[in-house]
């Protein structure tokens, strides 16, 4: 048995019913695995995890996993105290004391108060609560299901290098493409009852699950051929007391069967939900809305949360919404809906403005309400979509459900079922423009592409907040920057252009302090004796803080150091976030005088 194999399923059947999950499932996971675990709903994606977690038996087969493997399983349903606060709820999950710091950690990175109380956080916040606990304790292996969802791209970010340095075993289910692309290393593909494995990460399971179809498809084309002739042999006739053509009979109608439920198969395999058209209300109106010099906070509250901001919307326009939480994403669509009044400023609207609004529709999820009465809450059994009468069981065809779940309470659906029920709403009527707060969250990857296709094709106005990088690419042409000070900025582009811009800018003020200290000193005939001291001494500072930041660093690896003294974790923190700066600083002063040098013999030639 390989040294790095730490869990392994052999043979394994798993059966809810008559409904088969695993037939003969085999897999191997090894130490150094960090893999992305993908198909579509229902074909075991859950079930897996809670084999490799324990909770899930195995109706036949083997397991076997290294002596006393510790996994730990960030699930959508999870539980919290209350009555705790942030810090105390996450000490539960430490061995003791001395790692405390991790919570610090996980609070500053993932935005989390750790002096709060948990009743009083968002949905969203208790989310991070109980991600931060799944990755506090030294598991062997971690499961993740859907962990990016209420994160900002900050955090993403973050978490996504995170994982990566852990150096444990993982297995993520995610909607996030990017997200996948980026940290994985392996794939686990579940379909039609098989495990299919790439080596290479989920960034090229693409092109990789595309061709394994193709080449399915080819291999079926072969069989269908020779199927044919064994058939067309047999239907010839054959002599009854011949007792080997009666075999080859026989043969041939099994082949035929087997054939056509491959076949049948593969079709549901690469059976794609057509996307409807999502078409907006008729209208001749450009003008959809402007805000100028406006400033909007909530009732009874001092603090603005949109200061003077100036921004123009008109019809067509497909806009993503970025920035932190808390940088008044929301306050802007509230405020663009109705809900909320600016203080100062002015801001003109379309007359009869509506806008289908995603966010909203969630009060439904608390209820006992079932598909049929979301979609249509008069009753009957017919819906208007887009101005047509649709049956609302043909409907729900259209957004991958089981026309027989119709009368089934919301409470049984997924997470995934539920959001792609409520998005079934939002695009019956998408009114004056659609305004998606979070659309992707729990949405399988199968209906990430649905949507994703939709919206591609839809010719309204379109808002979405969103942090999922590969969905925006390919939605919005406009980037709407929170930058977290009340203030908004207006990008042309998705977020690729929109980061591109930003690291140009970054790049640009850079060159153009330079270009002002070279035209400075350029009238210099030699660097003065200060300036050239410094730009001898520089290197050696250089080397010196480079050397501190090192040593700061292997300090915070060593748990002894919150042993002794509860504060020198925030000290070390504080001074090497100060040295890391001062830094960047050095080495760019560095390269200015450099230039300065050859500036000054180039005009001195």
């Amino acid at each position: 048995m390989p040294s790095d194999l730490i869990f392994s399923l052999r043979d394994v059947d798993v059966r809810f019913g008559k409904k088969e999950i695993f037939n003969g499932l085999n897999l191997n996971i090894h130490r150094g695995d960090l893999v992305a675990l993908v198909g579509k709903n229902g074909v075991g994606k859950t079930t897996l995890m809670k084999i490799v977690m324990g909770t899930q038996e195995l109706d036949n087969g083997e397991l076997w996993n290294f002596p006393n493997l510790k996994v730990s399983y960030f699930t959508q349903h999870f539980e919290l105290d209350y009555s705790k606060s942030v810090e105390e709820e996450m000490s539960k999950v430490l061995k003791n004391d001395d790692e405390k710091f991790k919570i610090d950690i996980y609070c500053n990175n993932l935005n989390l108060d750790k002096h709060a109380n948990i009743k009083n956080l968002s949905g969203g916040q208790k989310r991070r609560i109980a991600l931060a606990k799944t990755l506090i304790p030294d598991s062997d292996i971690m499961l993740l299901d859907e962990p990016t969802n209420h994160l900002d791209l900050e955090c993403i970010q973050w978490l996504e290098q995170h994982l990566k340095g852990l150096n444990r075993v993982m297995l993520c289910v995610s909607h996030d493409r990017t997200f996948l692309s980026n940290f994985t290393n392996k794939v686990f593909w579940l379909d039609r009852g098989d495990l299919r494995i790439s080596p290479n990460g989920f960034k090229n399971f693409d092109a990789w699950s595309e061709e394994l179809l193709d080449q399915e498809a080819r291999e079926l084309k072969n069989r269908k051929q020779f199927v044919n002739l064994e058939v067309e042999w047999a239907q010839r006739g054959v002599k009854a007391r011949v007792k080997r053509n009666v075999k080859r009979l026989e043969r041939a109608r099994q082949l035929k069967e087997q054939l056509e439920k491959d076949e049948s198969s593969y079709r549901q395999a690469i059976k794609s939900v057509k996307p409807m058209l999502v078409k907006p209300a008729s209208d001749n109106s450009k003008f959809i809305a402007e805000f100028i010099k406006a400033s909007v906070s909530y009732p009874n509250s001092k603090n603005k949360i949109l200061k003077d901001i100036s921004v123009k919307i008109t019809k067509g326009d497909r806009i993503g919404l970025l920035g932190k939480n808390g940088t008044g994403k929301s306050t802007f669509l509230k405020t663009l809906v109705g809900e909320l009044k600016e203080i100062s400023g002015s801001i003109k609207l379309k007359k009869n403005l509506e806008f289908s609004y995603f966010d909203q529709l969630r009060n439904d999820l608390n209820s006992n309400k079932s598909l049929k009465e979301i979609l249509v809450p008069n009753g009957g059994d017919y819906l208007s979509v887009q101005g047509k009468e649709r049956h609302v069981c043909s409907y729900l065809k259209d957004f991958q459900f089981d026309p027989k779940r119709v009368n089934d309470t919301i409470l049984s659906l997924s997470g995934g079922q539920q959001n792609r029920l409520l998005l079934s709403k939002v695009l019956a009527n998408p009114k004056t423009g659609l305004i998606l707060d979070e659309p992707t969250n729990d949405l399988d990857l199968e209906t990430m592409d649905l949507l994703t296709e939709m919206l591609s094709s839809y010719k309204g106005t379109l808002l979405i907040v969103s942090h999922d990088r590969d969905f925006l690419d390919q939605t919005v042409n406009k980037i709407l920057s929170f930058d977290g000070d009340g203030k908004i900025s207006m990008f042309l582009g998705g977020y690729s252009d929109f980061l591109n811009h930003q690291s140009d800018k970054i790049l640009t003020n850079k060159i153009s302090k330079k270009k002002e200290n070279i035209t400075k000193i350029k009238k210099i005939e030699k660097l003065s004796f200060k300036f050239k001291f410094e730009l001898e001494n520089i290197p050696n500072a250089i080397k010196i803080m480079q050397e501190e930041i090192l040593s700061l660093k292997n300090e915070l690896k060593d748990s002894n150091l919150y042993i002794s003294n509860n504060n020198r974790f925030e000290e070390v923190t504080e001074k090497l976030s100060t040295l890391e700066k001062e830094l960047e600083n050095k080495e760019n002063r560095w390269l200015e005088l450099l230039e300065m040098e050859e500036a000054i013999k180039k005009e001195n030639e």
